[in-house]
């Protein structure tokens, strides 16, 4: 029999034979007694600076056990059969786009001998690291191969969060990949899983291989500009090479930045709505002052690595909320388009740099921006337009200290917080971005959260503008098969047809969207 294990506090010293030992004194067995183990979960208890970690655990054994609301028995599911269906299908489906969802789309349909063919705007992970270097360094903006776009997508550079609040059944899967390609076993059983950038450019690539190995294509640097639908059906995609590839079945997983994707599809008659979704500014902070308001005389302990937060603070029907928190990271100037700036955060698996980062956010929806389906995008265009004004407009962002930006007065100098902001500043006064209500709710949420973090709000937090791209604004209607409502073959999905919200529920809507191709077609 299986046996799940909770709220076991232990402390932060203690080792995984420590944590197992205790399991079984919970259980009322003997360590031996034990069959099979594995821990399920890993989180931080802060609360009153006396920190511990909290662990549950599975355990197999044989002997009878003490029945519990912390040791209940668990029943062992197998894997779901995969159902095939008999639709001939004439070409190899293809998946445009190569961030979490189209990636691990491939990935099951080429471990099912679909062979797929995956069509990305931008270049492989290793050419799009050097074009990201070069425009950071002060070169010119590649509007195809940049952080929005290229093998992997806008998560691979960004903290590598593997974090998922749909429970679906299918996460320990992606996380077993994730793991099998390179990524450490930690994140199987942490309760904020992150890899980092440094180890997702390697992850990625592995990914691709397999993919390649098992049959499927991977072709970069090649945009799909048209569809050509007949009768209602797609039937062929208009590539940016000149070239056309026929298709009975293509996944448009197309991430949150691909406006002209979008604007292309709309126009070909696709039903798509305007979705909410947030904007604000990047926060940052030294982070041993966040290590020390969160872990007090414990701040610094290696087992607990650099401290992270998650706040959020309301105003009637209106939210503000920290988004993408990246400890120990650095902030980075996302742009994908001429003339306009968008930072988002970013760390390395070791999260060692001197601050921490965080995106402040603030919901808009369609009272904000119209009810057009693509007017949340020009929005969010308006808003990068005037952060790259105000930032000297050469592709550095504006930045403000928080005591500046609460007193609403530019900047003309920083104080202990150095911004790190990658292609470099601008003092402003972010002020200006924003609408007064905007900024009203904002400055009250800092006073909030300064209640929960002690210092969250000093005077010398550093503010970078701005954060647009925090989910799809645009959401492509699709059906229960996840086939467009109007388009037959095109299959929407992901985050940036509105389905998913970050890594692990792009990878989990890609494999779903996979499924949904083989219960319809053979091979």
């Amino acid at each position: 029999m299986f046996y799940k294990v909770s709220n076991l506090k232990m402390p932060i010293t203690s080792s995984k034979d420590e944590v197992f030992s205790a399991c079984a004194k919970k259980a009322g067995i003997k360590e031996a007694d034990i069959v099979s183990k594995k821990l399920l979960r890993k989180s931080i208890d802060a609360r009153r600076k006396q920190v511990n970690f909290i662990y549950s655990a599975l355990i197999e054994t044989n002997k009878k056990v003490r029945i519990t609301d912390n040791v209940m028995p668990v029943e062992i599911k197998n894997s779901a059969s995969l159902t095939f269906g008999d639709a001939p299908l004439l070409h190899p489906p293809v998946v445009v786009g190569f961030g979490p969802c189209g990636m691990f789309c491939a990935l099951t349909l080429a471990r099912q001998g679909y062979n797929p063919i995956v069509l990305e705007r931008g270049a492989d992970v290793d050419t799009r690291t050097a074009k990201i270097n070069t425009f950071w360094s002060g070169g010119e903006l590649d509007t195809n191969t940049n952080i929005q776009f290229g093998e992997g997508g806008a998560g691979t550079f960004s903290d590598g969060k593997l974090t998922c609040r749909t429970g679906d059944e299918l996460i320990d899967g992606v996380l077993l990949d994730f793991v099998k390609h390179g990524a450490p076993e930690d994140i199987l059983y942490s309760a904020l899983p992150h890899v980092g950038t440094d180890i997702l450019k390697t992850i990625v690539k592995s990914i691709r291989e397999e993919i390649i190995s098992l049959g499927g294509k991977v072709i970069f640097n090649t945009a799909v500009n048209d569809v050509n639908i007949k009768n209602g059906k797609l039937v062929s995609l208009a590539l940016s090479d000149g070239g056309e590839l026929a298709c009975d079945v293509a996944v448009f997983a197309i991430g949150h930045s691909a406006r002209d994707t979008y604007k292309m599809l709309y126009e070909r008659g696709l039903r798509m709505i305007p979705k909410t979704f947030s904007v604000g500014v990047r926060c940052e902070h030294l982070q041993r002052d966040i290590d020390n308001a969160l872990y007090g005389d414990y701040a610094g302990h290696p087992s607990l690595g650099a401290a992270s937060y998650k706040l959020s603070h309301r105003e009637g029907n209106i939210g503000c909320y920290s988004f993408c928190m990246c400890p120990g990271g650095t902030v980075v100037t996302a742009s994908s388009e001429k003339d306009m700036v968008v930072v988002n955060g970013m760390s390395n698996r070791a999260r060692d740099n001197k601050n921490s980062n965080s995106a402040i956010c603030i919901n808009v929806s369609e009272k904000d921006f119209g009810t057009h389906p693509l007017s949340g995008i020009e929005f969010q265009r308006n808003l990068e337009r005037h952060a790259f004004r105000l930032g000297g407009g050469n592709y550095s962002s504006p930045v403000q200290t928080l005591g500046d930006y609460i007193d609403s007065r530019k900047s003309t100098k920083l104080g202990r917080v150095s911004p790190s902001v990658t292609h470099g500043y601008e003092l402003a006064d972010l002020n200006q971005l924003f609408t007064p209500t905007f900024n009203t709710l904002m400055k009250k949420s800092f006073s909030e959260f300064d209640k929960k973090i002690s210092g969250f709000a000093a005077s010398d937090t550093v503010l970078t503008g701005v954060e647009t791209r925090t989910s799809a604004p645009v959401r492509i209607l699709r059906n229960e098969n996840f086939v467009s409502e109007t388009v037959s073959g095109l299959m929407p999905a992901g985050e940036g047809a509105g389905y998913a919200g970050g890594i692990m529920s792009a990878a989990v809507d890609g494999i779903k969207t996979a499924t949904k191709i083989m219960e319809k077609y053979k091979i």
